[in-house]
């Protein structure tokens, strides 16, 4: 019987901007957008040193309730290679795939806003290796995350915040048999609410996953470094003429 191991993989800082938008009472847009860095070749503990994501993820943001949302649209990833120098790599694959989320607010239990979120990928993945055949995945996820005020009582322009969370992945496809579970990553960070459109938040994310042997796992240690702004495009349609069509 295979023991189980367990190694450092990597290290990283993954930059992020994520957009949110109304567009009437029910609808708006979503945006994910992400600059990932990885460690160098020769120092895995260096967070620095080779590209490794460029992650676009767009959406219709859907507003069921005001504690309920959907999302549903597409993504786009390109995947850089793991060494540059090595001729066997693709120096880029891209990745595209169609998402759609849930998102359920909890009630507020006195200072804590509790989320849980539902996400789902259907995704066409290439390796980097030189003429790796193109793979159908889908990616099941789900996560777990509060934000707990810590200078006000609510979340609110001034308002310094803690955001704790943990999610599980599970994925499936052809080639995954000894591995439907992909990953598990826990996330504290702390954010600072600026204005009513502008909230910074940076932390640290541990991950867990596992590898295609299904004994072996690796884990990484990631900075997030990102900005969360959100638009009210009512305004703006407001203000647009009116079109007169002649009838």
């Amino acid at each position: 019987m295979a023991q189980t191991e367990t190694t450092l993989g990597e290290t990283g800082i993954w930059y992020g901007v994520y957009l949110k938008g109304k567009i009437s009472s029910k609808l708006g847009y979503y945006g994910e957008h992400h600059y990932r860095t990885r460690n160098a070749l020769d120092n895995v503990t260096s967070f620095m040193g080779r590209r490794r994501q460029i992650y676009n993820r767009a959406g219709l943001n859907i507003f069921v309730n005001p504690n309920f949302e959907i999302v549903v649209g597409p993504t786009l990833v390109f995947n850089y290679t793991p060494d540059k120098e090595d001729p066997r790599y693709e120096k880029v694959t891209i990745e595209p795939r169609i998402w759609h989320q849930w998102l359920f607010m909890m009630p507020a239990m006195g200072r804590v806003k509790l989320y849980h979120q539902f996400r789902f990928e259907h995704r066409w993945k290439q390796d980097n290796l030189v003429d790796s055949p193109l793979e159908y995945t889908n990616r099941y996820r789900y996560k777990f995350f509060a934000y707990i005020p810590l200078n006000t009582k609510k979340i609110e322009p001034g308002t310094l915040f803690f955001s704790p969370s943990a999610e599980i992945f599970m994925h499936s496809g052809e080639s995954i048999v000894n591995n439907p579970f992909e990953d598990f990553r826990t996330y504290n960070g702390l954010g600072y609410v600026v204005n009513p459109n502008v909230t910074l938040f940076a932390g640290h994310m541990w991950t867990l996953g596992q590898r295609p042997s299904g004994f072996q796992y690796r884990t990484s240690h990631i900075i997030r470094i990102n900005a969360l702004i959100g638009l009210d495009f009512r305004r703006t349609l407001q203000k647009l003429p009116s079109i007169n069509l002649g009838y």
